[in-house]
């Protein structure tokens, strides 16, 4: 990190990096959860759904860049096995062992949901002190808080082509 960078940061940038590496391994995560489920999901509106979860694991993908990029400037090291992954992580990963769409759904709402606290608490904790990674904070919980509201979405329209399926007589 530069000079200057380093005078204006004000706040303990290895405490900083450690939650940053601890994103980039529920990235990284994140990632292969929505991207293997996406693949191996079946279900109602699989078809519909399955390009929206690939595109949120580029998303995850995207989110790990910037997150290495910030962590380098701070003059930090990305962790760099995926052995790493779990110790870092907090928001867990699923497996994809039950395929079925609702499964696949729920594990990533809840990934979802840990993201978005890890986001918010970077956020608190450079904000008004790292603006840089404020930002970056603040663009990724964005996108994190969309992400919940596809998947709760997706949710609610399974569970209404479920009650309309009851509702038809033969």
């Amino acid at each position: 990190m530069g000079r200057k960078a380093s005078e204006i940061i004000g706040i303990n940038v290895d405490e900083l990096v450690h939650q940053l590496n601890c994103a980039l391994a529920e990235e990284w995560l994140a990632f292969y959860q929505y991207w293997i489920g996406a693949r191996l999901m079946v279900g109602p509106m699989r078809g519909e759904i399955e390009p929206e979860l690939l595109l949120h694991a580029n998303q995850e993908l995207n989110h790990a860049v910037l997150v290495v990029d910030r962590i380098i400037q701070l003059g930090g090291t990305p962790i760099i096995t995926p052995e790493d992954w779990f110790k870092y992580a907090r928001c867990k990963y699923d497996a994809p062992t039950d395929p079925y769409i609702e499964v696949i759904l729920q594990q990533n709402l809840e990934a979802e949901r840990c993201a978005i606290q890890r986001y918010q608490e970077i956020a608190s904790f450079t904000n008004g002190k790292d603006f840089a990674t404020y930002q970056m904070a603040v663009t990724i919980l964005n996108e994190e808080l969309e992400h919940e509201e596809d998947i709760e979405s997706w949710i609610a329209d399974i569970n209404r082509l479920k009650e309309e399926i009851k509702q038809i007589r033969f």
